[in-house]
C-alpha cells in the first residue's frame, strides 16, 4: 500500500521524468533542426520546431521568443515554416488585407443597420406624428361644428336668425 507521503513523492518523480522526456525531444530537436541544414525544405520542415531559410539552405530551430524569425536568423521573404510555399511575407500582406477587409465589413454592417434602424424608427415617429395631427384636425372640426351649433341655438332663442347676413338689424 502506498502512503500519502510515498504517493507525492512518487508523483513527483513522474513530473520529474516527464520533464526530462520534454528536455530530450527539445534537445533532439534543435540538433535534428541543424542536422538537417543543406538538405531539403521538406525534410527539414517535416519536424515542426524547425525553420528553412531558402537563401542560406539551412535548417534551424524557429525562433520561439519572438513570433516572426529575426533578419539575422533569415529574410523574411526566405524563411519558410510548416509548409515549404508558404512565404511568410506573402501570408502576413494576405492575412493583414483580410482582417482589415473583415474590420471594414463589420464597421459597414454596423453603420448600415444603426442608419437603416434610424430611418425605420424615423418613418414610425413620423407616422405617429401624422396620426396625433389628424386625430387633432377632425377634433378641431368637431369642436367647431359644436361650437356653430351651439351659436346657432343662441341666435334662434333670442331671434337672431336671418336668411340673409347682410342685411341690416331692424328695430322693431
Amino acid at each position: 500500500m502506498f502512503t500519502v507521503g510515498g504517493f507525492v513523492v512518487l508523483s513527483f518523480l513522474l513530473v520529474d521524468v516527464a520533464h526530462l522526456d520534454v528536455f530530450a525531444q527539445t534537445t533532439a530537436a534543435s540538433t535534428s533542426c541543424v542536422a538537417k541544414s543543406n538538405t531539403s525544405c521538406e525534410e527539414c520542415l517535416a519536424n515542426v520546431s524547425c525553420l528553412w531559410c531558402i537563401s542560406s539552405q539551412k535548417c534551424s530551430d524557429y525562433p520561439v521568443q519572438t513570433v516572426l524569425p529575426p533578419r539575422s536568423l533569415c529574410p523574411l521573404s526566405d524563411a519558410r515554416w510548416g509548409k515549404c510555399w508558404v512565404n511568410f511575407q506573402t501570408l502576413i500582406i494576405a492575412l493583414s488585407v483580410i482582417a482589415g477587409v473583415i474590420i471594414i465589413a463589420v464597421l459597414v454592417c454596423c453603420f448600415c443597420c444603426c442608419k437603416c434602424e434610424n430611418i425605420g424608427r424615423s418613418k414610425r415617429t413620423e407616422e405617429r406624428l401624422e396620426r396625433q395631427t389628424d386625430l387633432r384636425r377632425v377634433q378641431q372640426e368637431e369642436r367647431k361644428a359644436q361650437m356653430k351649433s351651439r351659436h346657432e341655438e343662441i341666435r334662434k332663442k333670442y331671434g337672431l336668425t336671418k336668411d340673409n347676413s347682410y342685411s341690416r338689424f331692424e328695430n322693431n
